[in-house]
């Protein structure tokens, strides 16, 4: 073995929280050797069936000896987890490595020898399977590539949590003992099987929020009002189906009932009798750390924190926000909040309104999270207001369920959309948001909910530049308008108000998907049908001629009209338009003449249908059900106040129609023959030596003048294309331009040479063995692709104007030693582009592109995907900025090579998927043209990897 001198610091970043198969959460953190207790009390409560599947033997008590060896590790060769809850280990897991004879090894090798024991009274929960995803990151960080298991037959429970884990392996059976081994490189198969215990633990989690079969209010006053005392009045007028119980230290010893509500009082949670599944807290901040340890004692499952003076209030308050994290954490328990305003599940067999909402909303589809009080307070309030209107509860917008998350210490909208995935009550997803803890986790959930149930997002604090006040999330760079690029490759519907939230969910909670942009308009107001016309053309529909039925339409007219259109295959959605009439018929009359004629089906998929009214309230009230029940299985109707709402509202629908449509055919990430993988790793490795363990700074050939410019019209963009490419702030190695060209060349990526020009003579030089013509630019850092400043000459054909340029630009702009100028051979003509992708600490890794010069750098014109992208995804990437006529022909100009760039994208989004060391890839100009593509510039920016990736084991955010 390794002498003690290589022992490893103790790896902090080991550490973990994670969600369990029931929901209940445990710690995974490296023993140390001040476990020497714990580890024997926790071998004290293991069963002797379970020490003999472990040390196929009777093993009653670990001696000295073993209790050493199970606590003194290097954290490489010998690496020891613990799974705990409070202070006590309820599961254990160890590797060592091993050689090929199966002894300890004497030098590194890439196979160990993995054991766990789990507590029997945590068996069952998925302990052994975290641990197990937990182990392997660590020993792949370690060098170890393979585990081998060794289990007796009978062991059943074990053999199952090895060969569920989706790892490649094979069996083998000697002397009555299974061998497994196992390669730990992730597979599809074992990404699919984490993420799917990762989906089924966190929504089990919220579940038991949502559905407790008890509730304790914490902090409820003895007199009415205070906050504690208004959630306890509103679960019980909501009809909450469980238990309640009313806890305040300050109640008197002999007070067994608050009344007049009469609920059982206590003076603390110890004295109730029986199970507590949540515990609402209400009580002032500094006494919340009690409560939570009651709680934990008591075996509560999870807290909903109501109280204030967390992070939302400075320092001290942050400080007291992680406390309360790691302390829940501690015992098993999540929680909502703090500073949070409730949550609500209107289930029949639940009915829990634990909010401050004076009323539980009516049973409804749509599930609604908000990281703001005011907002939810808005949004409920509203939605109960318009009752008789656009967004009905009792109709077709009612709540499943509502989580208001405060400063979402620890439950977040991840959390809410593993629920919501497969909740069956729950048709729409609607989410406020003023920050994303984890870009990467919530677009990867967000899309894989998407391809089955419309997500739909309003993002506040989109312009601060910074997170909300208590809201704790990772730094990231990437600006909102690439947050907004990634939320709708994820199939994310994002709106910019909170009233078009409510506008898109009433559609599509109630409405089926339109088959495309094709919009029939009819209705008996001629001016707004034409306004609801021009509506559809802003937001990239395609109206057909309105249908005028004129002022004198009667109910029947607008029901026959509206049969016609639902049946014509011209169209793909109708939008119905009314204003108040002269003449017989009434809003009701006509509500029932649209609902019968909804139902009206045509040979192909059905239509929606919306509502234009104007200042006929009696009508969206009678569309939306609430004046009486509609007949069985007929429609409701969303109504909008206003053409510009319902038309934007139907165009998110069509949006996510497509967006389903193409989700359903997803792209694949291609293979390249040329691409040399392992080259570049050995290349990085070496790059990177010099940089590993230091704090960053610029390594040799940073601004040495070699990362060439741009042709004529190209500038820069620094800054603008996904997580900030091109700010000098990325820790690592800048390579020099021979090392950025020999990496993006092991992935068939290549730079059109610039050889160096620092005198006349060697200018001339450079030209002939390149060839005339030529260009003639600086690579100084202040006028890199700053064509604009008149440093750029273009097209020199011969040795004369090369030195007639030389001298010109040294005069004009300052010496050649400050210029760092370049000879370049000259490309063929085409549209100038910029290829990006850079690694947020957030985000992950994110692929950037647009059209050099003004309009990405001065438009923001650039598209951001997030890597790896598919075939799919780099068309689209092409195709969604502003500026891409330029690339198919604009104004009669020949369409550019754009299955070059296509291609170039993909190599490029390879490179940096395979290679998580590369945070930074800029390739600019890349100058397209109609046959094939060059790319003049290139720099790259090399960095150690971070210690967890999105394919790391599954994990809990850190507070």
């Amino acid at each position: 073995m390794r002498s003690p001198s290589d022992h490893h610091a103790y790896p902090t970043h080991w550490e973990a929280d994670v969600v369990l198969r029931d929901g209940g959460t445990a710690q995974i953190r490296p023993i140390t050797t001040d476990d020497a207790q714990r580890l024997v009390s926790f071998y004290e409560r293991v069963s002797d069936e379970s020490k003999y599947y472990r040390f196929f033997a009777p093993y009653p008590r670990l001696s000295d000896r073993d209790v050493h060896r199970f606590t003194h590790h290097d954290y490489v060769d010998r690496v020891g987890l613990a799974a705990t809850v409070g202070d006590e280990f309820i599961a254990t897991v160890r590797y060592d490595r091993i050689d090929a004879r199966g002894m300890p090894a004497a030098a590194p090798a890439d196979e160990a020898e993995v054991a766990f024991l789990v507590q029997d009274a945590h068996q069952g929960r998925g302990v052994a399977s975290a641990l197990l995803e937990h182990i392997a990151a660590v020993a792949r960080e370690r060098g170890i590539r393979r585990f081998a298991a060794e289990v007796l037959p009978a062991n059943t429970k074990m053999i199952k949590v090895f060969t569920d884990a989706g790892y490649t392996q094979k069996r083998s059976f000697e002397d009555g003992v299974v061998r497994l081994e196992f390669d730990l490189e992730p597979t599809d198969r074992s990404l699919a099987v984490m993420r799917g215990r990762e989906q089924r633990a966190e929504a089990r989690s919220v579940q038991r929020l949502l559905a407790p079969g008890s509730v304790a209010v914490i902090g409820t006053s003895r007199t009415p009002g205070g906050v504690g005392r208004t959630v306890l009045r509103n679960l019980l007028d909501g009809g909450f189906t469980g238990r309640v119980h009313a806890v305040n230290h300050a109640f008197p010893d002999d007070m067994e009932r608050l009344e007049p509500e009469g609920v059982p009082a206590h003076r603390s949670l110890r004295a109730i009798e029986e199970p507590v599944d949540l515990a609402v807290v209400a009580v002032p901040a500094e006494r919340v750390p009690a409560v939570v340890a009651e709680c934990g004692d008591h075996g509560v499952q999870g807290l909903v924190v109501l109280s204030a003076g967390y992070a939302e209030s400075g320092r001290e308050g942050r400080d007291r926000q992680r406390d309360l994290v790691r302390q829940a954490r501690s015992h098993g328990m999540r929680v909502i909040g703090p500073n949070a305003f409730g949550v609500i599940n209107t289930a029949e067999g639940v009915r829990l309104n634990a909010s401050l909402s004076p009323q539980l909303p009516n049973p409804g589809r749509l599930g609604l999270f908000t990281q703001s009080g005011a907002i939810g307070i808005a949004l409920l309030s509203g939605l109960h207001r318009r009752g008789a209107g656009l967004a009905s509860l009792a109709g077709i917008a009612g709540i499943s369920t509502f989580v208001s998350a405060g400063n979402r210490a620890d439950v977040s909208g991840n959390d809410l959309l593993q629920y919501w995935y497969d909740d069956p009550r729950t048709d729409v997803v609607l989410m406020y948001l003023e920050s994303i803890g984890n870009p990467r986790k919530f677009t990867r959930l967000a899309r894989r909910t998407a391809a089955v149930k419309p997500v739909v997002v309003v993002k506040g604090a989109r312009h601060t530049g910074s997170a909300p006040t208590g809201h704790a999330v990772p730094t990231t760079r990437i600006p909102d308008a690439t947050v907004s690029d990634l939320l709708r490759q994820a199939g994310v519907i994002r709106v910019d108000t909170v009233t078009e939230l409510a506008d898109a969910g009433v559609l599509l909670a109630s409405q089926p998907l339109p088959a495309g942009p094709r919009v029939a308009i009819l209705g008996n107001s001629e001016s707004l049908g034409l306004i609801t016309y021009d509506a559809c053309l802003t937001e990239g529909l395609r109206p057909l001629p309105p249908h005028d039925l004129t002022t004198a339409a009667a109910p029947e007219d607008f029901r026959r009209a509206l049969a016609e259109a639902l049946t014509d295959d011209a169209s793909d959605a109708v939008v119905v338009t009314a204003i108040p009439w002269v003449g017989d018929g009434s809003a009701r009359a006509l509500a029932t003449a649209v609902r019968e004629a909804a139902q009206t089906s045509g040979p192909g998929p059905a239509k929606p249908v919306a509502v234009v009214h104007l200042e006929i309230q009696e009508l969206a009230e009678a569309l939306a059900g609430t004046g009486g029940e509609p007949a069985p299985g007929t429609r409701r109707i969303p109504a909008y106040p206003a053409a510009e709402r319902a038309v934007r509202a139907l165009a998110e629908a069509v949006r996510y129609a497509r967006w389903r449509q193409e989700a359903a055919e997803p792209g694949r990430v291609p293979e390249y023959d040329d691409i040399d993988e392992a080259g570049a790793a050995a290349d990085i490795q070496v790059l990177l030596a010099p940089a590993e363990g230091t704090s960053g700074g610029a390594g040799e050939g940073a601004g040495d003048g070699t990362s060439v410019g741009a042709e004529s019209g190209v500038s820069g963009a620094s800054g603008t294309a996904g997580a900030g490419p091109g700010d000098d702030v990325s820790p690592g190695v800048e390579l020099s331009a021979a090392d950025t060209q020999r990496l993006l060349a092991r992935y068939g990526v290549s730079v059109l040479p610039a050889l160096p020009a620092p005198d006349p003579d060697t200018a001339v030089r450079a030209a002939e063995r390149l060839g005339f013509p030529v260009a003639l630019k600086p690579t100084a850092p202040h006028l890199r692709h700053r064509a604009d400043l008149g440093g750029v000459r273009l097209e020199l054909g011969g040795e004369p104007e090369l030195r007639r340029a030389y001298a010109e630009l040294t005069d004009y702009l300052g010496r050649p030693e400050e210029l760092g100028l370049v000879v370049q051979r000259m490309a063929p003509r085409g549209v100038d582009t910029v290829v990006r992708a850079a690694i947020d600490p957030a985000a992950g890794a994110v692929l950037s592109f647009g059209l050099a010069g003004a309009p990405s750098e001065l438009l923001g014109d650039t598209a951001h995907g997030l890597v790896p992208v598919t075939g799919r995804d780099a068309a689209e990437l092409i195709r969604s900025i502003r500026t891409a006529p330029l690339l198919f022909g604009w104004r009669g100009s020949k369409p550019v090579d754009t299955a070059a760039l296509e291609e170039l994208l993909l190599r490029v989004s390879r490179l940096v998927d395979d290679h998580p060391e590369m945070v930074a890839v800029d390739l600019e100009p890349v100058v397209v043209a109609q046959h094939g593509l060059s790319v003049l510039g290139a720099s790259a920016r090399l960095a150690p990897p971070p210690p967890r990736t999105d394919l790391g084991p599954r994990h809990m955010p850190a507070y």
